[in-house]
């Protein structure tokens, strides 16, 4: 047997109690999408405080920011959900149709998220009179610390882990589904993909656009900031892709990958085919920031 990480022992509830013989829990899970969005609400404050960082004045004021909020929280839970179910299974919820808004069970898909939330702020731009190019780049610089925050709850929750590996940082996630490892005796040991996804598109994105805002300008070449993180995530998504596990109802007995779209053997995730977009979006504008 390689050498492995057993699985932390971590639990997926922060607490929980008992109320009238019913059980409340806060997750981890719940808990990132709450501290990333207040981190993104005072990352965001921050920037609107600073004038020197614009071309002109902030286009928006924190009042505003703080509105836009409930806009953005309602078009990541209805665009996460709709992209997972459009995206990922379609024809199980064609057939359950109920269980659409059951977030609770579980599946949400950052792509749609991600354009719930492009969705959700444009109407807000319409009906408020805010320039969009700004109060995009606004958005998008600081969206990375939840996506971290998020990545590390995955890992917690001992889901979205990568495909078998025999490095000795691989992880041996509990579970059935994640000890089934055709032609691997003993434990089973997993790329753990959602801390590279942690790594690249929270942190080290973080980084770079906050240096990019902060020490290079970037707000004042309108979509500079949006084109880096679309073609940020999207690179670093199509990479990790290659070495995480792609969603059960995609692995069959001919495609053990679980490509979404193959020839002779060849091709590409679910993932990768949603971030193809993104990373071409992102240096349009990127290229377009840079005539300006």
């Amino acid at each position: 047997m390689h050498a492995a990480i057993p699985f932390p022992d971590i639990s997926p509830d922060l607490f929980s109690i008992t109320l009238f013989g019913t059980e409340f829990a806060l997750r981890w899970y719940a808990l990132s999408y709450i501290a990333g969005i207040l981190i993104a609400w005072r990352l965001g404050v921050m920037a609107l405080n600073r004038a020197r960082l614009w071309d002109g004045d902030p286009p928006m004021t924190p009042r505003q920011l703080e509105d836009l909020l409930t806009w953005i929280i309602l078009g990541v839970i209805l665009g996460g959900r709709l992209g997972y179910v459009l995206a990922y299974q379609p024809g199980y919820y064609l057939s359950h149709p109920a269980e659409i808004l059951m977030i609770w069970q579980g599946g949400m898909a950052f792509h749609g998220g991600l354009l719930g939330v492009v969705a959700a702020s444009w109407l807000f731009s319409l009906r408020n009179a805010v320039p969009f190019g700004g109060l995009a780049d606004l958005v998008a610089h600081a969206v990375p610390p939840g996506l971290l925050l998020g990545r590390l709850a995955n890992f917690v929750n001992a889901e979205l882990w990568g495909r078998p590996t025999d490095l000795p940082w691989g992880v041996i996630f509990p579970g059935a589904a994640a000890q089934d490892c055709p032609g691997v005796e003993g434990p089973c040991a997993r790329h753990p993909s959602q801390l590279y996804e942690a790594g690249l598109e929270g942190l080290l994105l973080g980084i770079v656009l906050l240096w990019l805002v902060y020490r290079r300008d970037a707000f004042k070449p309108r979509g500079l900031v949006t084109g880096v993180f679309f073609a940020g995530y999207g690179l670093a998504r199509f990479a990790v892709e290659f070495v995480r596990q792609p969603d059960a109802q995609f692995v069959t007995a001919g495609n053990p990958l679980g490509l979404a779209w193959h020839v002779g053997g060849w091709g590409l995730t679910m993932g990768q085919l949603l971030s193809l977009p993104m990373i071409a979006l992102g240096l349009w504008l990127i290229l377009r920031a840079r005539r300006a």
